[in-house]
């Protein structure tokens, strides 16, 4: 991908960019490896590529500059460095990041001002669907500008028609935080649609899903396959967000139970479940570490997607004691994988892929299947 703000300096967030596409997926393949130590056991597939541009279906962009002139994109030295046209989002995104600003203008937006304290307009948020629908969500410090929002929407709808959900956010902290408590809906509809492999999944504001459609649908795809070798009866499905994992292992006579701390993506599950008809499936909030070690039984198949940060040492021990067969663990940071298989030594990895749904930076997403020795 070419990108004059790498070349000019102005942007430096995509820090392989000048490294081929190639040798950015092999170095991350061998940093997995290398992670994850010397296992003979361990039989790693070829990784799953992504197109080198175009592939993120969500915008995070700083506002700055001033209300009739107005950047987004990220803080640099100088202020505000506007990064619209960045080739990394979908064109949907690309498309709409334009219209967002002019929005800006036309609404009377203060940027806010990190320097000074001042001012209202933190981020704009967009996320995208293969359908070109958008989710937009601007992120103020307070509630003053919702009414100067609100009166503008009809302008924004106009020249945005694929805008299915627009809300704000109010985050009121001075402090390196994207998001805050509140959202407050200013459309009827509540989710954006989000259709992957045949899958009606709906996002709501404040729920998660993977940046990179096309890479993600390969990863729900591969748990699917790997989980049907072994026709689970009943499934775990921890760290749930809006149900990818569960709603692709879904299958007739099979119970699955998915819990996630966050409402938002509790909700989107439970409704995309109903929109796909699919019968034995339950989401429930809640902490996945106590929901799991509560728990009186245990299932066939144990599916975590954890934060960076891992399972942790609660988690890792009460699967190591508690005789579940198999785990199908997805991870977005091969160190703390490795820490958290080094903790369940009974649980052996037996087969892992690498997705990449960050090209240009060092992350990866990693699909591991565990059995018990």
């Amino acid at each position: 991908m070419d990108c004059s703000h790498f070349d000019a300096g102005r942007c430096r967030s995509c820090t392989l960019l000048a490294t081929p596409y190639e040798a950015q997926l092999a170095a991350k393949q061998q940093h997995c490896v290398e992670a994850l130590g010397a296992r003979t056991e361990l039989t790693w597939l070829t990784p799953v590529a992504s197109i080198d541009a175009g592939f993120r279906n969500k915008a995070k962009m700083v506002v700055a500059g001033t209300t009739d002139h107005p950047t987004l994109g990220i803080l640099g030295q100088d202020g505000g460095v506007d990064l619209r046209d960045c080739g990394l989002h979908v064109p949907a995104i690309q498309a709409a990041l334009p219209v967002l600003a002019a929005f800006v203008t036309r609404a009377s937006l203060q940027p806010y001002d990190v320097a000074r304290r001042s001012g209202e307009l933190k981020f704009v948020l967009v996320t995208a669907s293969p359908e070109d629908r958008l989710m937009i969500r601007l992120v103020t410090r307070s509630q003053e500008p919702v009414t100067r929002i609100a009166k503008h929407l009809p302008w924004l709808l106009e020249a945005l028609p694929g805008a299915a959900v627009v809300s704000v956010n109010l985050q009121p902290e001075h402090k390196a935080v994207l998001e805050g408590e509140r959202e407050i809906l200013l459309t009827e509809e509540e989710s954006l649609p989000m259709a992957v492999n045949g899958f009606p999944f709906r996002l709501r504001p404040q729920s998660f899903f993977q940046t990179n459609t096309e890479v993600a649908a390969a990863l729900y795809r591969e748990a699917q396959s790997w989980a049907g070798e072994s026709d689970p009866r009943t499934v775990w499905d921890l760290y749930c967000g809006v149900g990818g994992f569960a709603l692709h292992l879904a299958a007739p006579g099979r119970t699955i139970t998915g819990i996630e701390s966050s409402i938002d993506a509790i909700a989107s599950a439970r409704q995309a479940s109903t929109d796909a008809g699919l019968p034995g499936l339950t989401f429930e909030p809640g902490d996945a570490t106590a929901w799991a070690v509560a728990g009186q039984l245990v299932p066939d198949l144990l599916v975590v997607n954890p934060p960076r940060r891992g399972i942790g040492p609660e988690l890792a021990d009460w699967l190591q004691d508690s005789g579940v067969r198999r785990v199908l663990y997805s991870s977005c940071n091969p160190v703390s994988l490795a820490r958290d298989l080094a903790a369940m030594p009974d649980l052996v990895p037996e087969r892992g892929r690498l997705f990449d749904m960050f090209p240009h930076t060092e992350h990866s997403e990693v699909l591991v299947l565990l059995t018990r020795a």
